[in-house]
């Protein structure tokens, strides 16, 4: 368990480890996020449900509309 004086040190170096450092692997990441992969359409109904669930109750706006943004393109993408 981290003491909150380690806290903010360890939580930024593990979120620069999620951040593609070099060109290459930007574009990489880039390039990832462009791949098709093949997903049930069951796994998008229950996200979409989650997260309009989760946007009814949330207490932060930015935080809820965002929920629902999302939301609203799983459903678009589910045709």
């Amino acid at each position: 368990m981290s003491t909150p004086s380690q806290s903010p040190r360890g939580v930024g170096r593990g979120v620069n480890t999620l951040i593609p450092q070099s060109a290459a692997d930007q574009a990489m990441a880039a390039l990832t996020g462009l791949e098709t992969v093949p997903v049930h359409i069951g796994l998008l109904q229950a996200a979409a449900l989650l997260l309009e669930d989760a946007a009814r109750s949330a207490a932060d706006e930015p935080a809820r509309n965002a929920m629902a943004r999302t939301a609203a393109m799983l459903r678009s993408a589910m045709g």
